[in-house]
C-alpha cells in the first residue's frame, strides 16, 4: 500500500496580485502650489494646471475680474454625510479669509486671462477643513466638475460633494 501526501501551498507566479490599497489619488497631476507656500504643505491649498485653466475660463465667462475677484471655497454643513462643499465666485476676499494666489505668468490653454493669477478665497472655519487639499477639474465622457481632493476627509458620498471630517 502506497500513501500520497497533497500539500497545500500556491506558487508566488499564480497567485492574484494583491490590490493596490493605497492609490495616490494625485497620480498623474499637475500641481501648482499658492505663492508663499512650500509643496505638499499641509497648511496650503493647491489646485492642479486643468483647476487652474477651468478657473480662468469660467471668471472671464462670469465677466470677474482676476485682479479684483477670486474663486471662494468653503464648507457648509449638510449633504450626505455630514459637509459639503462650496464653490463660488467673489468680487473681493474678506477681511479674515486666507489667500491663495495661483498661476502668475503660467499660461493655460485658450487661458481668457493672459496668464494673470487666479485668487482663492477660504474662510477661517472652511480653511480647518480645507487645509492640505488639492482642487482638480475632471472631464470625461461621464463626468465634468471640480474635485475635492481632502486629506482631511474620513469618509464621502457617492456624489463627491459632500464628506465627514
Amino acid at each position: 500500500m502506497s500513501t500520497v501526501s497533497i500539500s497545500s501551498t500556491t506558487s508566488q507566479s499564480m497567485s492574484a496580485p494583491a490590490p493596490e490599497s493605497n492609490k495616490d489619488p494625485l497620480a498623474g497631476m499637475t500641481l501648482l502650489t499658492a505663492e508663499g507656500y512650500e509643496p505638499r504643505a499641509k497648511a496650503g491649498i493647491e489646485i492642479t494646471k486643468n483647476a487652474l485653466k477651468r478657473i480662468r475660463i469660467a471668471m472671464a465667462k462670469e465677466g470677474i475680474s482676476p485682479e479684483a475677484g477670486g474663486l471662494r471655497l468653503g464648507i457648509t454643513g449638510g449633504g450626505c454625510s455630514g459637509l459639503s462643499y462650496n464653490i463660488r465666485f467673489d468680487s473681493q476676499p474678506r477681511e479674515r479669509d486666507r489667500t491663495f494666489l495661483f498661476g502668475a505668468g503660467l499660461e493655460t490653454p485658450n487661458d481668457p486671462s493672459g496668464a494673470k493669477p487666479v485668487r482663492l478665497f477660504v474662510d477661517p472655519k472652511s480653511y480647518l477643513y480645507l487645509a492640505g487639499m488639492v482642487l482638480d477639474f475632471e472631464e470625461t465622457l461621464m463626468r465634468q466638475g471640480f474635485n475635492f481632493i481632502n486629506p482631511n476627509s474620513t469618509k464621502s458620498c457617492g456624489c463627491g460633494s459632500s464628506f465627514s471630517a
